[in-house]
């Protein structure tokens, strides 16, 4: 049996015709706390183990390793387009291209895989929208950067992958805080916690912000990171257990 055979891959019907995957953690090669699918070149796992199963993503998506391509995520704002695989990764959060056969991808453990297509533009693009990045405009972003290569909004369907839910995503006061201080209607993104804490719905407000661009289309494959620890990693869930560092998903598209 192909060791790809092996991997479990989520997709969504929104991006049927563009070849896409949200990879689970299951089939890869990596051990311990890191056990499967880890493509976090970032975290602490093996360099050869994690690039032995970023080859595995590849082969998955058709294509060579050096086209499954990356960028160092800063919790950002920024969009970039890449027409070829760079020779430094660009520090930003979301890439957009319009090559066939380069496939991108965003690498997460809680936060927000976002991946975006126009199928008749031959335009795609993949976001890393974590609190940070999705309040301070990346979703935004990559839907503009998608636009100056041809996409247009009507056509763009977008879809969040696994991510951490409300239940599971318990934030403070000053979180609390700077969310409503730039909105005040963002407080219907929140619900009372325990102990004075609030529960944040991250897709939910995701959801919010893709929709108000008047996409084709947008959702939610409604995966919880953190209650699944059979299939995702998780940040926080790792925090929790008092684990010294966790693997991350990876999620790509190609044309």
């Amino acid at each position: 049996m192909p060791l790809t055979a092996t991997l479990d891959i989520l997709t969504s019907p929104l991006l049927e015709g563009v070849q896409h995957g949200f990879f689970t953690r299951r089939g890869g090669a990596s051990s311990g706390i890191f056990e499967g699918l880890n493509c976090g070149g970032g975290s602490s796992d093996q360099s050869e183990i994690v690039a032995m199963n970023r080859d595995r993503v590849a082969d998955a998506m058709g294509v060579a390793p050096d086209k499954l391509v990356t960028v160092h995520q800063i919790h950002s704002a920024v969009a970039v387009h890449l027409e070829t695989p760079p020779g430094d990764k660009p520090r930003a959060d979301a890439v957009v291209t319009a090559t066939p056969g380069l496939a991108i991808a965003v690498l997460t453990a809680d936060c927000q895989p976002v991946l975006f297509a126009d199928r008749e533009a031959g335009v795609i693009g993949a976001a890393h929208a974590g609190w940070r990045g999705a309040l301070d405009g990346v979703l935004e972003a990559t839907v503009e950067a998608m636009e100056r290569l041809g996409a247009r909004r009507g056509k763009i369907h977008a879809v969040i992958g696994p991510a951490i839910s409300q239940r599971a995503y318990e934030v403070g006061q000053e979180f609390f805080e700077r969310f409503v201080d730039e909105d005040r209607a963002n407080g219907r993104f929140f619900v009372n916690g325990a102990d004075g804490k609030y529960l944040f719905d991250l897709p939910g407000y995701g959801l919010m912000r893709l929709r108000a661009l008047d996409l084709g289309g947008a959702e939610w494959t409604r995966h919880c990171t953190y209650g699944d620890p059979d299939r995702f990693y998780s940040y926080r869930r790792a925090t929790h257990r008092g684990e010294a560092d966790y693997g991350r998903l990876i999620s790509a598209i190609r044309l």
